[in-house]
C-alpha cells in the first residue's frame, strides 16, 4: 500500500522563469558587450560539470560553495568572450537566475500545489529527494510549498551528501519519513536520476514527461502531476 509520493524539485515542481541565454542576453545588451555564442554550449558545459554531491568525508563549506559558484561564473563569461565588467555581469547574471542569489528565479508549475494538497488530504506522508546544491528549505519555504512536505531532502546537504541515483538519498529519505522502499512511489523528470534511483532502492518510480519526448523508457509515465492522483487510485 503506498503510504508516501517523494518528489523530484527542478523540473517535476518548479522551473526558471528565463533561461541563462536570456538573461544573458539582457545584461548583455545592458552593458553593450557582444557574446560570443557559438562558445556558450560549451561554456554552460563547463559551467555545470563537477558540481556532484561532495563525499561524507569530505570538508564542505555554504561559504566556500558560495564563492566557488561565483568564480565558476565569472570564467563563464571570459569564455563567451565578454573582457569588461567580469565580476559585475557576473553577479548579475547570478542575481538574475541562480536561486542562492534570486529569491524568485524559480516558479512553480500550475499543477504543483494542487497535486500536493490533495496527496495532504488523503493522508498520504510527501518529501523531496533533489540533487540540489543547497539546503532547499527556505527556498521551498519562499514558493509557499515547505508545509507540504515532511521531508526535504537535499543532495548537498552535509546530513546527506549523496545524490541521486545514489541510494543513500534515497535511504535517508525514506528514514526520515518513516517508511519503507514498498510504501513509497517516486516521481521525477529525469530517467537515470530519478527512475534508476529509486528502482535500485525498491522505490516504484513514475516518469514526468511533461514535453512527451521520453514515454518509451519507462512504463509508468505522466506528462502533469494533476494524473498521478488517478495513477495511484
Amino acid at each position: 500500500m503506498v503510504k508516501a509520493v517523494f518528489f523530484d524539485f527542478y523540473e517535476t515542481l518548479c522551473f526558471h522563469r528565463h533561461s541563462l541565454e536570456e538573461n544573458l542576453e539582457s545584461i548583455a545588451e545592458r552593458y553593450s558587450v557582444a557574446v560570443n555564442w557559438e562558445r556558450c554550449k560549451t561554456a554552460m558545459e563547463n559551467l555545470f560539470a563537477d558540481t556532484s554531491a561532495p563525499e561524507p568525508t569530505t570538508e564542505f563549506s555554504l561559504l566556500d560553495l558560495s564563492m566557488t559558484v561565483m568564480r565558476r561564473e565569472c570564467e563563464f563569461i571570459r569564455e563567451v568572450s565578454i573582457e569588461t565588467h567580469v565580476e559585475q555581469i557576473a553577479w548579475e547574471l547570478l542575481q538574475s537566475g541562480y536561486y542562492l542569489f534570486a529569491a524568485n528565479s524559480i516558479t512553480l508549475y500550475d499543477d504543483a500545489i494542487p497535486t500536493l494538497q490533495y496527496f495532504r488530504d488523503e493522508g498520504f506522508k510527501l518529501a523531496i529527494v533533489s540533487n540540489w546544491d543547497t539546503p532547499l528549505d527556505p527556498l521551498t519555504e519562499r514558493l509557499g510549498i515547505a508545509e507540504y512536505f515532511d521531508a526535504i531532502v537535499a543532495s548537498h546537504d552535509v546530513r546527506v551528501r549523496s545524490e541521486k541515483p545514489d541510494p543513500h538519498i534515497f535511504n535517508y529519505a525514506l528514514a526520515a519519513v518513516g517508511v519503507s522502499a514498498e510504501e513509497v512511489v517516486h516521481v521525477g523528470d529525469t530517467y537515470q536520476t530519478d527512475i534508476v534511483g529509486a528502482k535500485n532502492v525498491g522505490v516504484r518510480p513514475i516518469l514526468l514527461d511533461r514535453d512527451g519526448t521520453q514515454a518509451s523508457r519507462w512504463n509508468e509515465t505522466i506528462q502533469s502531476l494533476s494524473e498521478l492522483p488517478k495513477l495511484l487510485a
